[in-house]
């Protein structure tokens, strides 16, 4: 065992050699903000459906408004950052409201939620989705700063690139863990109440609630009309409950799939509070690695006037160049909007579509004391696919940099953006002939009628290699190109650009529940290949300012 130790000890040396000291720390106090930015991704729009029986378009709603916060505070946060010179004060701060915000979520309210208090429990829970973010936005962006003032130094300016792809490997091992621990919380509190999880299930039982369910006539039963999609779907649960038996019982049927809804959003919703809950002790664990790691950090104090004035590397820079930098990081920040649109769709349509046509039957992970079985888990592939691939892409940029070959920084970005366009390429090809989701809103299809997992799979593995293309590396390259006075807040607006892009999403949503699938995804070919032939176009007058 300690042998073992030893080698990831050694591999861990060898990797972050001719890098600086405060990386890997940064990088692993990171890993609980992603750990929980990774399990809102999987798990907030079908909280908001199952909570409180919200259709895609309001909960897509929610979801962009929510991701578009995350982002353009980070932009506000890189303002109070850069005015009171403090990063490491105003990080500290956003990791200690952002558990706050998870405390918020995590706090188990009825369910379902009775409707003359919907609105009230509604609000209160974008209010911790707010706090969330407001905390985020103290937290990413500034952190993302320091960790470019690191490569300010001359002795590690030239392994910027890796640096920033290595900080953007080890953050994303929080986000592996993320999906799996909100769905085993969640399938693990359904098993202890003597339920199982079924993806169809929470819909469906909003629908009986409210009266909306379709119903069909049970031929050769005699039976009067009878919910069959939500009898169905009852049935198919494991472990057996009461409710499978009465859900048999023709004379009864009604009442009995009412009282079955009633407890099963409860239990469901409730076990998703306590996945929120799980991301508090990420947070703990992030606090606890940034203190003990912060005389690693740079520090950078408040300064007055006369510093500033006195200060060589903002002097040095003439207005005329600050104005290009400025200019070019503006034309990036526009072309990546497309990207994150597309990109982030997979919190709210990728996992709409896990859920509607994906047969997860083959996906049931038994631990005992719980099963990893759900939608969710499609959210890890993201960061397992981002911690394997980054060391091959490094190693390719590496071997073409060795040959005078390697590419600019803002052509990595275009070529990322045609890689993201051929992601759903294979999305719009594999949907070919899936009905429309209103044909089965109240009847889900069978497991046999659905696709294989392996084109979401497929998807994840195109758009992760797409993403190693443009997001470190759109950060690095922010941190190359902004004068040193603006870093803070042009970090914050990368993150502000993203913010766009995600308050968009909802128009996926959108898009999700009243076209074919095919055009959905065509939407975002057109995106991404619209963003990459502006980014070619304007290729060698950002060149030649990063130069």
């Amino acid at each position: 065992m300690s042998e073992l130790k030893n080698k990831r000890e050694l591999k861990l040396k060898i990797m972050f050699k001719n890098h600086p000291k405060g990386l890997l720390a940064a990088s692993l106090a990171n890993m609980g903000e992603r750990f929980g930015f990774y399990t809102m991704m999987a798990i907030l729009v079908l909280f908001l459906q199952a909570k409180f029986g919200l259709n895609g378009k309001d909960a897509g709603l929610i979801y962009s408004i929510f991701y578009f916060s995350i982002y353009i505070l980070a932009f506000v946060g890189g303002l109070i950052a850069d005015k009171l010179r403090n990063y490491q004060g105003t990080i500290l701060t956003g990791l200690i409201i952002m558990a706050v915000g998870y405390f918020i979520m995590a706090f188990p309210t009825p369910s379902p939620v009775p409707v003359d208090q919907k609105v009230l429990f509604l609000i209160v829970t974008c209010f911790g989705l707010f706090t969330i973010a407001f905390g985020n936005g103290l937290f990413k962006g500034n952190l993302q700063a320091l960790v470019g003032q690191m490569y300010d130094n001359p002795t590690y300016s030239k392994m910027r690139d890796s640096g920033f792809s290595l900080f953007y490997m080890f953050i994303n091992v929080g986000a592996i863990f993320a999906p799996f621990t909100a769905i085993g919380v969640r399938n693990w509190w359904l098993s202890k109440h003597g339920l199982g999880y079924n993806a169809n299930l929470p819909a469906l039982c909003h629908q009986q609630i409210e009266g909306t369910l379709q119903t069909t006539k049970v031929v050769g039963t005699g039976a009067l009309d009878n919910a069959q999609g939500l009898a169905e779907n009852v049935f198919a649960l494991d472990p057996v409950s009461k409710f499978q038996v009465l859900a048999t019982e023709a004379s009864n049927t009604t009442g009995n799939l009412s009282e079955f809804a009633n407890q099963y959003l409860n239990v469901f919703n409730t076990g998703f509070h306590y996945a929120f809950a799980c991301a508090i002790v990420a947070m703990a664990i992030s606090l606890t690695i940034y203190l003990v790691n912060k005389k690693r950090f740079p520090k950078v104090q408040k300064k007055s006037a006369t510093d500033q004035a006195n200060d060589s590397t903002v002097a040095e820079m003439s207005v005329k160049e600050i104005k290009q930098r400025l200019y070019a990081l503006f034309a990036v920040f526009g072309i990546v909007i497309f990207f994150w649109f597309s990109f982030h769709q997979n919190g709210l349509t990728l996992t709409m579509f896990a859920r509607d046509y994906t047969d997860l039957s083959g996906i049931n992970i038994n631990l005992g004391f719980t099963t990893i079985k759900g939608a969710e888990i499609f959210q890890s592939v993201n960061p397992i696919f981002i911690v394997l691939l980054t060391p091959i892409i490094m190693g390719l940029f590496g071997w073409l940099r060795s040959k005078g070959k390697e590419p600019s920084t803002p052509k990595k970005i275009a070529i990322g953006m045609g890689i993201a366009a051929s992601a759903y390429v294979v999305m719009a090809l594999g949907s070919k002939g899936l009905p429309l989701f209103s044909a089965i809103e109240s009847s889900p299809l069978s497991d046999a009628a659905k696709v294989t997992p392996m084109l979401l799979i497929g998807t994840y593995l195109i758009l992760t290699i797409a993403e190693l293309f443009i997001s470190p590396l759109g950060i690095s390259f922010v941190s190359k190109v902004a004068p040193p006075q603006y870093q803070g807040i042009m970090q914050g607006g990368w993150l502000g650009a993203t913010a766009i892009g995600n308050q968009l999403l909802f128009i996926g949503a959108i898009l999700y529940e009243n076209v074919p699938l095919w055009i959905t995804w065509g939407v975002f070919v057109v995106a991404c290949v619209l963003s990459m032939f502006t980014m070619l176009f304007m290729l060698k007058w950002l060149e030649r300012i990063t130069d």
